[in-house]
């Protein structure tokens, strides 16, 4: 924990007038900077939640005194290769140095500079831009935080605040749409839906998938369990999503919609097709047409989707 700052008078003075300033709340905090995350995200790869929660670790929310004085949000020290100004704390050592920025921005620049130029972080950069709990482990095991529990206090900061959402759009050439949510605290967020075409099938929420789609990455996607994926899509634990494939991000109803009563089962289909097609659950679609679970009907067999099959 930092425990004391020796700096030049004019800084001293910036001190005293940033502390009079009221704290930032973390909910503040990564509204006000949840666009420096992103932008950097679609430079580096470095996910804009990993960045946030980071932040907001390792600066207090933008309220701590190397933060304030020196603009440093990411408690990034010297090192050998730092040319620019400098600022000294009791850290893990006395009198350290750490590394001091213009503004904000030049910080989280040098924050994702930092972690793409040192190789020892170079294993994550082969990790999904989605998967933050890997990152987060691995930013613990290079090395960057002594705390023994960094990866879940980030991991912590990520879920309780749904940063997941802000690694949408990742490779695309524009910065995904940021709403406010209607909450208490105003917190801003993606919206996923802006990041990706959601249509209705029998009045249920579905997507198509994409390429290097998994149940973890769209689980993250739209704040979701990766249970809830497969549930909602009658499939068994590990199995992967196939490009184009439909899948619900909610659950399915028991029977199709009045527009569709039948569907004429064709040598290409299965039952598990049928039910993705019209979102319906699979085994209610079973009992209604009188079916066994994992029978295969034969070609031109009318399906009921709605009513009871006749005996």
């Amino acid at each position: 924990m930092i425990r004391k700052i020796f700096f030049p008078y004019f800084l001293f003075i910036l001190t005293i007038n940033t502390f009079a300033q009221s704290n930032m709340t973390r909910e503040e905090y990564i509204q006000k900077y949840s666009l420096l995350a992103i932008r950097e995200m679609q430079r580096t790869g470095i996910p804009a939640s990993i960045t946030l929660a980071q932040a907001c670790l390792e600066s207090g929310n933008g309220n701590s005194e190397l933060s304030r004085a020196s603009n440093n949000h990411f408690g990034i020290k010297c090192k050998s290769s730092w040319n620019g100004q400098r600022v000294y704390y009791d850290d893990d050592a006395r009198n350290e140095c750490f590394r001091s920025y213009r503004t904000v921005e030049e910080s989280f620049i040098d924050h994702s500079d930092f972690l793409v130029e040192n190789q020892r972080y170079g294993d994550l950069f082969m990790l999904r831009p989605t998967d933050y709990k890997s990152w987060a482990k691995g930013l613990k095991k290079a090395g960057y935080a002594t705390n023994p529990h960094y990866a879940n206090q980030l991991i912590d900061i990520i879920e309780d605040y749904e940063l997941y959402l802000y690694d949408e759009g990742l490779g695309e050439n524009r910065i995904p749409r940021i709403v406010g949510r209607p909450t208490k605290e105003n917190t801003s967020t993606i919206n996923p839906y802006n990041t990706r075409a959601v249509s209705l099938r029998n009045g249920i929420k579905s997507i198509e998938v994409k390429a290097g789609d998994t149940f973890e990455s769209i689980a993250q996607e739209f704040g979701m369990n990766t249970w809830e994926i497969y549930r909602y899509n009658d499939y068994q634990e590990g199995r992967q999503p196939i490009e184009n494939e439909i899948l619900y991000i909610e659950p399915k109803n028991r029977k199709g919609n009045k527009n569709q009563l039948t569907h004429v089962f064709e040598s290409d289909d299965s039952m598990h097709y049928i039910a993705q097609r019209y979102g319906i659950k699979l085994k209610p679609l079973y009992r209604r047409n009188r079916m066994k679970q994992g029978e295969i009907p034969a070609t031109g067999t009318v399906i009921y989707l709605r009513k009871k099959a006749p005996k």
